[in-house]
């Protein structure tokens, strides 16, 4: 049976680029064909993309590897080889994507938000590419680059309208299944529910389409029961709570039956007070304070709501009060969403690559760093006399000699550009 995933990790893997051909032309009746090697296909992109179509993160706890395909090789007659195809990998609005260190790379908490996990490989360039007045045969091409890969945490943190929030065995689950078409777990005991479940509430509307003028539909989480200690991790705390950060509106409710031995206020008191350790915004969102299972309350307890702050008194058993309530709830969800149109987000971090060359002092030897420079050198034939002497004119281009100069480099230091080492010399 299938279970709620919130916490999962992926590991993402470009497609690699092709190989450039070598190749020359070989006709009839044409004495000394040309190089006629094709490009090869650029590899292709990962994308993670935030979509209603899947609701947990469980296709990534037995298979976390995704991968897109790889470019093509080129071929004589200038054939160019094919670019790999993309690879868009679905995960549920409301996923945050970190680094394995922690720090945010993007917050996906809309329907279409797109990241670009793992970007392909360049495709090589076949040796028709490299003809010029000096060099007339080139007998040598660009290997494919490799694609990008890594491992990415992903975090899943439900988006809802209303978010349900009590102590275990509070009647989280039976009011879910009420208001709406969700079939939570429910039992007498506490801690039935220990995955969120969501029910979509409809109010007022009419006709086929069950929609009408004043309509309105909103998404209620049931989340697991909070207990004293949560925002400090307790009871798998922080797992719970963070289903309530995108929630528009609070429900608040408070178990009248005695059968707990705690009073609805000090419910109140405990819940609002981890509420706030969590999140102090959380205490600003629009909230109601509801007294649950009315059935089973004490005549005192019914006679009473202001006493803890309550505003309704329900119970899901009988349906007393459930009218009310979701009309309540669709009020504040409708001003919440005229006041903030769309979850709040983190900002989705881009880290541009950086331009140019750069030159940096490993112990006692010296690193370029730099795309291109990376490039020039992993995706050469360095065995291929032609091939480096067109790898030294490339660098020398793009300013390696002088940067390294300014950095300090003197004749005869160790210099490193991705898998190539060579002693420095400003001469040649």
């Amino acid at each position: 049976m299938a279970s709620f995933v919130d916490e999962a990790q992926v590991h993402v893997k470009a497609g690699d680029g092709g190989a450039g051909s070598v190749a020359f032309r070989r006709e009839a009746h044409v004495a000394r064909g040309g190089p006629d090697g094709g490009d090869a296909g650029a590899g292709g992109d990962v994308y993670l993309e935030a979509s209603r179509s899947v609701v947990s993160l469980l296709s990534f706890r037995d298979h976390p590897h995704r991968r897109a395909e790889d470019g093509t090789h080129g071929s004589g007659g200038r054939r160019h080889g094919r670019s790999g195809a993309d690879l868009v990998v679905e995960v549920p609005e409301g996923t945050v994507v970190r680094a394995l260190d922690g720090s945010v790379v993007a917050d996906l908490a809309r329907p279409g938000d797109r990241l670009l996990a793992a970007r392909g490989g360049r495709g090589g360039r076949g040796n028709a590419s490299f003809l010029t007045n000096k060099l007339r045969a080139p007998a040598f091409a660009e290997q494919g680059e490799v694609g990008e890969e890594r491992w990415l945490d992903l975090e899943l943190k439900l988006v809802a309208d209303v978010a349900l929030v009590g102590f275990p065995n509070s009647g989280k689950s039976t009011l879910v299944s009420r208001i709406s078409a969700a079939k939570p777990k429910i039992a007498d005991y506490p801690f039935t529910t220990l995955e969120p479940h969501l029910g979509v509430v409809r109010v007022g509307g009419h006709g086929p389409s069950g929609r009408g003028d004043g309509a309105t539909e909103y998404v209620v989480a049931d989340v697991p029961g909070l207990i004293e200690g949560a925002s400090q991790g307790r009871g798998l705390g922080y797992r719970f709570l963070r289903h309530v950060e995108r929630a528009r509106v609070l429900v608040v409710l408070v178990d009248l039956a005695p059968s707990e031995g705690r009073a609805p206020a000090e419910q109140v008191r405990v819940l609002l007070d981890e509420l706030g350790k969590y999140s102090s915004e959380l205490l600003g969102r629009p909230r109601v304070i509801v007294g649950s299972r009315a059935d089973c309350a004490v005549e005192s307890e019914l006679a009473a709501p202001s006493s803890y702050g309550g505003e309704l008194v329900i119970s899901s058993s009988t349906g007393s009060g459930l009218a009310e309530l979701t009309r309540r709830l669709a009020t504040l969800v409708d001003a919440a969403r005229d006041a903030m149109p769309s979850p709040a987000t983190a900002p989705v971090l881009h880290r541009p690559e950086p331009e140019g060359v750069v030159v940096e002092r490993a112990g006692d030897c010296w690193v370029v760093l730099g795309r291109e420079a990376a490039r020039a050198v992993a995706v050469s034939d360095l065995t291929n006399a032609d091939a480096l002497g067109h790898v030294q004119r490339r660098l020398k281009r793009l300013g390696v000699d002088r940067a390294l100069a300014r950095a300090g480099a003197r004749d005869g230091d160790a210099v490193r550009i991705g898998g190539l080492a060579f002693e420095f010399s400003p001469d040649r």
